[in-house]
């Protein structure tokens, strides 16, 4: 599908669709209302006779209507005027996109883009808009027998906007939003794919692809290497599965005068299938087990939209990538390992196995004397509880970065919340035989988890990202989320002074 920016001005933008809003109470919003004086006024008759009542999610296909310089006008239900805010656009554009998509239409002009929206700039609208229609786009039919072989019509899609001054930044923004498009599927498909395909050396493929693609430094370090290096917390997670484990590394330099900076290190938590070891988890939703590895199909998603943008900054990905597995080899409660940093662990419980994985990937990331390091991890169900689907939990040392991160994520619509990472909570992680234990039991667990964490990024600026509770959704609409590219990105074009 091809996209284009125009300025609002509708005697002069015919199309097979023409996508208006309206509101609750009957208003036309915006454009709605110029096209109604077009067309003789047959839009606020159709609404004044309760044909359309305007409430969010609905929407109305209309053919040949007098006059009108569209083959049809798709009205699209805004909800109440008083609290339209961004949820509410984001809204309307979902549907609208989602109409587009089995109207028959070969191109449309979408008018909601150019809507007032309180506190958002064009080429926010513009940039959601993008993102929107890849998510809407989005199908994952790669192993059914029987795929579904219609294929949309929509070719193109015009994005208006208020006036012509907002045309430069609607389209660097529209760029952006089809590239974190473009990220987010890659991370779907990603966690989408089943267990037995979606290997440590799946994950290791893709790798090498985007580095094909974009030029980019790869290492895949196999097990000798990760033995030689001392990640011993790594490789105790990978001893009950048959699948060789891989380390992946991926540098993006995006320009000359980049190479210089400080790097910013993701690291994304890349255990494909999790049974929880010999502490196996329960057998209902295990299936959902193989999202474990969303954090790496993020971080690997983050910068595939990076590199398609060419931010001006240094990336450094990191994907420590295993199966957890029970065996006769496999871990067990009780055993202690030696993490690359020195420290020692007690493994009171296999399945806190993310953790471990990450320690040893943490204290790798000091080469490369970042400036930041971020983390991504489907990490605890603690953090489902307290903070449900909606927000991913945000622990950091360091103030800045975390007020960084949320403010990415306000803007993005791709939200964190802040949870403590006090002192007060290492006493949980006591051992009597080691230096800590991998768990610190119920209370805290998403915080506990995390503190486990920072005793390994003491040396950098670190946060990390729990999504375990938004990764991926259960039941009808089971299926990877993509979160939290979004936020990656948007976090990274404010580094890059490339947001509006």
């Amino acid at each position: 599908m091809e996209f284009s920016i125009k300025s609002a001005s509708l005697d002069i933008q015919p199309s097979a669709c023409t996508v208006v809003g309206v509101f609750e109470s009957g208003l036309l919003a915006g454009i709605a209302k110029e096209l109604d004086t077009i067309c003789g006024n047959a839009l606020s008759k159709l609404v004044e006779g309760g044909d359309f009542e305007g409430r969010s999610g609905t929407s109305l296909m209309l053919h040949h209507v007098p006059s009108c310089p569209s083959e049809r006008i798709l009205l699209i239900g805004l909800g109440k005027a008083k609290t339209f805010r961004d949820k509410d656009y984001c809204a309307a554009i979902r549907t609208a996109f989602k109409a587009l998509r089995e109207s028959g239409a070969a191109d449309a002009a979408l008018t909601l883009t150019a809507l007032p929206l309180r506190k958002r700039s064009a080429a926010w609208k513009i940039r959601q808009a993008a993102m929107i229609s890849q998510e809407i786009a989005y199908r994952f039919d790669r192993f059914k027998s029987k795929k579904n072989d219609k294929v949309p019509t929509l070719n193109s899609v015009v994005l208006l906007v208020d006036s012509r001054k907002e045309i430069p930044a609607a389209e660097s923004a529209l760029a952006q939003g089809l590239a974190i498009g473009a990220g987010v599927s890659l991370a779907r498909d990603l966690g989408n794919t089943p267990g037995n395909v979606c290997t440590p050396d799946h994950l290791a493929e893709t790798a090498r692809q985007l580095a094909l693609e974009h030029s980019l430094g790869c290492d895949i370090l196999e097990r000798a290497e990760i033995e030689k290096l001392g990640m011993n917390a790594f490789l105790s997670v990978a001893r009950g599965s048959h699948q060789p484990s891989k380390f992946i590394v991926l540098e993006y330099n995006g320009t000359d005068s980049a190479k210089n900076r400080k790097p910013v290190v993701f690291i994304g938590k890349g255990i494909t299938f999790d049974s929880g070891g010999i502490s196996l988890k329960p057998g209902e939703g295990m299936d959902e087990m193989k999202y474990d590895m969303c954090g790496a199909a993020s971080v690997l998603g983050a910068l595939k939209a990076v590199a398609q943008m060419k931010l001006p900054l240094r990336l450094v990905i990191i994907v420590p990538t295993t199966e957890n597995m029970p065996g006769g080899n496999a871990s067990k409660p009780g055993d202690i390992v030696t993490s690359m940093s020195g420290q020692t662990i007690e493994i009171l419980n296999t399945d806190a196995e993310g953790r471990l994985i990450l320690c040893d990937a943490l204290s790798y990331a000091e080469r490369f004397k970042p400036d930041a390091v971020i983390d991504v991890a489907t990490l605890t169900g603690a953090c489902v509880i307290a903070l449900g689907h909606v927000a991913s939990g945000l622990f950091a040392n360091d103030d800045d970065l975390a007020d960084d991160l949320r403010k990415a994520g306000d803007h993005a619509l791709d939200r964190v919340w802040q949870l403590p990472l006090w002192e007060d909570y290492q006493e949980q992680l006591k051992s009597n035989f080691a230096d800590m234990a991998n768990i610190g039991g119920r209370p805290g667990g998403s915080i506990t988890a995390a503190c486990f964490l920072s005793r390994f990024a003491e040396k950098f600026d670190w946060a990390h990202l729990d999504i375990a509770g938004t990764a991926w959704k259960s039941g009808a609409d089971k299926g990877a989320t993509g979160r939290p590219v979004p936020l990656l990105v948007h976090y990274l074009l404010g580094r890059a002074g490339k947001l509006d």
